[in-house]
């Protein structure tokens, strides 16, 4: 039972932690009395022919590293604990999920929406702290929360924080450690890439060719496929072809070595 007036934080994760993870973790440490890290690998998200069962688990691990971050409690249920037999419940959020990985990993944000939700009942935080870099993913618990009128956290209490990054600019992510050397450092190629669209969008040079420079730059890298990489309105998500008055969000996915890596940067709007 929490002590009065308390607030808790939750930093909800799969596991496998790093400097992003941990980041989150200070970030709530700092806006709430006690904070609450979950590890769950949630295999609704996943589709078929994804990395469920490879997907890194090292609970013993993350547990040393919480413990020494100051957490308060580890909420690690099991699969069975979260969806037991008969259950029959989905969650789905349409419009901000409706492109880029809502396209390409069809399922993947009822599978979100519907974990997180949980783990917001179960746990009942005051705040809940996401990282930036799964930018569509901020932006469907967000609209979530909001059209289910939920009260721990309300909407405005969902943190994003920013994108941690390696020194060559590569996004923190689990799933890095799949990267051979090689590929490791074919990889930067992905944020550099970006923060050059970014500049050329931001000179107003046009969109649509700015995008497929993009694309072949990653190609020609190493990378061996581009799932997406558009230009959208920040709050939104729609696609636009013409940067405007109102803040832009660049998102790209794209494989390399077997590894799909994902990352958005921020694009500001024309004076």
């Amino acid at each position: 039972m929490r002590n009065e007036g308390a607030t808790i934080g939750l930093v909800p994760t799969m596991g496998a932690l790093h400097e992003g993870h941990l980041t989150l973790v200070r970030e709530a440490k700092k806006a709430c009395d006690h904070v609450v890290a979950s590890i769950f690998v949630n295999p609704t998200q996943f589709g078929p022919n994804e990395d469920l069962d490879a997907y890194p688990r090292q609970l013993a691990e993350d547990s040393a590293m919480l413990e020494a971050e100051g957490v308060s409690l580890l909420w690690a249920p099991t699969v069975d604990a979260m969806y037991p037999q008969g259950f029959a419940t989905s969650i789905s959020v349409e419009g901000v999920s409706a492109h880029f990985c809502g396209a390409s990993r069809p399922g993947h944000f009822d599978g979100v929406a519907t974990v997180v939700c949980k783990l917001f009942n179960q746990v009942m935080p005051d705040k809940a702290f996401f990282g930036e870099k799964d930018y569509q993913q901020l932006a469907v618990i967000r609209t979530m929360a909001r059209d289910l009128d939920l009260v721990r956290p309300h909407v405005d209490a969902i943190v994003g924080v920013p994108t941690v990054r390696e020194a060559d600019g590569l996004a923190m992510s689990s799933r890095n450690r799949y990267l051979s050397a090689e590929n490791r450092e074919r990889a930067a190629t992905l944020p550099q890439a970006m923060q050059e669209a970014v500049a050329r969008f931001e000179d107003g040079q046009n969109v649509t060719r700015t995008l497929a420079a993009l694309e072949d730059e990653l190609l020609g890298a190493g990378f061996e496929r581009v799932d997406y990489a558009d230009l959208a309105d920040a709050m939104s998500l729609e696609p636009i072809e013409t940067l405007g008055e109102k803040p832009a969000r660049l998102l790209v996915a794209a494989r390399i070595g077997g590894t799909r890596l994902i990352d958005n940067l921020a694009v500001a709007p024309t004076a």
